[in-house]
């Protein structure tokens, strides 16, 4: 793989697999009118192809990106991803306390690709 693809690749895996497990984990709250257990069952349907985008990201991203990095990319990415989520097919809104606790985890996500102080 070029190193471009190497350093892109896991991005957008990354960001494929959040869009699946985000509905893995929170598309259920949609549909309150089924058993527990359905709603388990097809939350591990939806969570087993975020399996075969996320283990190939990391696998990936390692070649160029630090498991620091990887895990801190995940979050960021769920973070963006589960806010659209939320407000498109959730019909929540995002608040001003939103968006400050998403800024200090920017933060953070800054001073781990900055490098050592």
């Amino acid at each position: 793989m070029s190193p471009n693809w190497t350093a892109i690749a896991p991005i957008l895996m990354l960001i494929a697999s959040n869009v699946f497990m985000t509905f893995a984990w929170y598309g259920h709250l949609k549909v309150e009118h089924r058993p527990l257990w359905i709603i388990v069952m097809v939350s591990w349907g939806i969570a087993f192809f975020e399996y075969w985008l996320a283990v190939p990201a990391n696998r990936i991203g390692r070649a160029v990106y630090s498991p620091a990095e990887l895990k801190t990319m995940q979050e960021v990415i769920t973070l963006v991803v589960f806010a659209v989520f939320s407000v498109l097919y959730l019909g929540e809104k995002l608040t001003i306390n939103h968006a400050v606790g998403f800024g200090f985890i920017a933060l953070g996500a800054w001073f781990v690709f900055r490098g050592p102080l």
